[in-house]
């Protein structure tokens, strides 16, 4: 399905007894609800009371937005932490300012499906992989990391498992139904749809088996540096959407639950990632109300990285990730 963005007016700001037009910037994000505090909060006009005029660009997968951050193209990207991401940023080109989306037990974002016929042979379990094949939206993507944290837990060899690359979910959701890999990586609307059809069957959550970073926020390395103003207030109109999530979609013990705004949350959601809001209300994401980054995972992404030769040259996570903007989760 292709959703065009108009996400605007957001209009102009009245400061100080004084109309003053609102800074324009473009911000590059996926469509899924891994972006849901940047969805509320231009919808309920948390940029606009920061003073920005925020234009989303939508695209259907991360890499494409690092790479127009790096060109220019857009001021800030909001997407999952790929290889491809990492290695923009190995070449100084990008930071690392905010968090955005993590896997952590009782969300459910990232699934783990079996084909009908591998399930039938005993594939009915994530640590059960090794010697099968699993199919994935791309190499270096951060389902592929999801699977090295898998195999470093329950102790079996990742190059085991045959990756097979298929560059979007509903080719994967293909794939499953014709038992033509063993299992696939999926988020989770369209992994729960594949499984109510019977086309595959769900073997568990990657958020349950290993918490991790799953995206961020991220600039370019000229904007962090000479941008700072606004990059804070984005990075504030986001906080208040990531608030308006966590109050929507969980308890006060940081578990999953339904809160009384949930209903009006996934209606802003669906309506900029073009997904039923009932599909999306069955299996969401966490996302932190403070926008803090799990920086130990980070560096854990790009050690794993660079062990499966997707990453060259030397890569700081101390410089990648920018202290004059992040907000650190306690280790």
């Amino acid at each position: 399905m292709t959703v065009s963005y108009r996400f605007f007016p957001l209009a102009l700001l009245l400061l100080a007894g004084a109309t003053a037009s609102a800074e324009e910037i473009r911000v590059g994000v996926v469509k899924a609800s891994s972006s849901g505090d940047v969805f509320i909060a231009a919808e309920r006009g948390y940029f606009r009371d920061q003073g920005l005029e925020v234009s989303l660009v939508p695209f259907e997968g991360a890499q494409p937005i690092a790479v127009a951050v790096v060109t220019g193209d857009l001021d800030i990207g909001v997407s999952g932490l790929t290889a491809g991401f990492y290695s923009l940023a190995g070449q100084g080109e990008l930071r690392l300012i905010g968090g955005e989306s993590r896997d952590v037990p009782t969300y459910q974002y990232i699934g783990y499906l079996a084909s009908n016929r591998a399930f039938a042979a005993g594939l009915t379990a994530p640590r059960a992989l090794a010697g099968h094949s699993l199919a994935i939206t791309q190499m270096g993507a951060p389902g592929q990391y999801a699977l090295g944290r898998l195999a470093e837990k329950y102790g079996f060899d990742v190059k085991s498992v045959q990756l097979v690359p298929l560059y979007s979910f509903p080719s994967i959701v293909t794939a499953l139904a014709g038992n033509q890999v063993d299992a696939g990586l999926l988020a989770a609307a369209p992994g729960l749809a594949a499984v109510e059809r019977g086309a595959a069957r769900l073997i568990g959550w990657a958020g349950d088996e290993t918490p991790w970073q799953v995206s961020g926020v991220y600039t370019a390395t000229v904007t962090a540096d000479g941008r700072e103003e606004m990059l804070r207030r984005f990075l504030a109109g986001c906080r208040e959407g990531a608030r308006d999530y966590a109050a929507a979609f969980s308890a006060e013990d940081g578990t999953r639950r339904n809160g009384p705004d949930s209903g009006a949350v996934l209606d802003i959601i669906a309506k900029y990632t073009g997904e039923p809001a009932s599909d999306m209300s069955r299996a969401l994401g966490y996302i932190d109300p403070e926008g803090r980054v799990d920086a130990a995972d980070i560096e854990r992404q790009i050690a794993w990285y660079k062990a499966q030769h997707l990453l060259k040259g030397d890569i700081d996570a101390a410089t990648l990730i920018d202290k004059h903007y992040v907000r650190a989760l306690p280790q």
